[in-house]
């Protein structure tokens, strides 16, 4: 595991250490206009994981270029493990432009990329089988050889492993065979509230009154989808909602400045999952969930970084 801050090892690490949580799917450099900054969805999940205690692991590909030599030096100033990114030697490291208004981002994501080409290598199955968590999203399966890998690794996992869907869509790589069947594999899903109408839709379920248009959409997905035991959806600065098969809990969200979203969403699924896999209630993993991504989204990039004093006192605020 590269660069561990013995800053971070609170009480709770090493507690959270026996987890071992995985990212699959996107690795990329978001140009941005103050400067380019290491991404995608799944490195920034594995990062901030491993920044809260677990053994974090990036499933993901690299070119044989500069970024991508950028993106392991990167990388080994965070907590997580990167020993088993793969190397393309004919496809660039991915790159993504963005562009930003009022904080919120727009995309040109560039194809083909090395991520276009993961492969199910055997040290992938062979770690997702003692996984107890996996992230995996849509933007990596818009190709056909990277989706067959996250299925066959997402569906090496044991019975006992959360599996969680961000759906995170980005136009126009996505279907409604892609959302379906990542829905068929998943136990938890998460999505923001302007993906919601847009999902249902997808998958043929009601979309229901405007009013009650989140908790509605939840309940059709968990009925759709049996294997599924949590939708999390995110409302940006007014919380999120998170809804099981018998209970629900609303977060109000946490105020903060907002400098950007890059990354918000992603320390948001990063936090709800940590607290899950201690079988938090509902509140405490909106709770996490909503401190965390509050945090990210007052700062640049996706990873910026948290000093101790802060990763304590964040913890406080939400054990308490």
């Amino acid at each position: 595991m590269a660069g561990i801050f013995p800053c971070q090892l609170k009480p709770i690490v090493l507690e959270a250490i026996l987890h071992r949580i995985l990212g699959i799917g996107e690795i990329l450099w978001d140009m941005l206009p103050t400067g380019p900054q290491l991404g995608g969805a799944p490195a920034n999940y594995s990062v901030m994981a491993a920044r809260l205690g677990s053994h974090a692991a990036i499933l993901s590909r690299l070119g044989d270029d500069p970024l991508g030599q950028q993106a392991r030096e990167t990388l080994d100033r965070f907590p997580v493990d990167v020993s088993l990114l793969q190397t393309d030697t004919r496809h660039p490291t991915g790159r993504v432009t963005v562009e930003l208004t009022d904080g919120q981002p727009s995309y040109v994501i560039h194809q083909p990329v090395a991520w276009d080409f993961l492969e199910p290598s055997q040290s992938w199955l062979h770690l997702a089988r003692s996984a107890d968590a996996i992230c995996f999203g849509t933007l990596a399966q818009r190709s056909a050889a990277s989706r067959a890998a996250i299925h066959a690794v997402v569906g090496a996992t044991t019975s006992q492993c959360h599996r969680i869907f961000d759906v995170n869509l980005r136009a126009p790589f996505y279907s409604a065979e892609i959302l379906r069947e990542s829905l068929q594999l998943a136990t938890v899903v998460k999505m923001n509230d302007a993906e919601v109408p847009l999902v249902l839709k997808l998958l043929n379920l009601s979309v229901g009154a405007p009013e009650h248009l989140l908790r509605h959409g939840a309940e059709q997905i968990l009925e759709a989808f049996p294997a599924l035991h949590l939708v999390a959806i995110t409302c940006g600065g007014d919380g999120s909602l998170l809804v099981t098969h018998t209970e629900s809990h609303r977060h109000p969200g946490v105020p903060v400045r907002v400098l950007d979203t890059i990354g918000a969403g992603d320390a948001f699924t990063a936090a709800m999952t940590h607290y899950l896999l201690r079988a938090a209630p509902l509140s405490v993993l909106n709770e996490a969930g909503n401190r965390w991504g509050s945090f990210i989204a007052s700062q640049a990039g996706a990873m910026p970084e948290i000093p101790p004093e802060t990763l304590a006192r964040i913890q406080v605020e939400i054990e308490t």
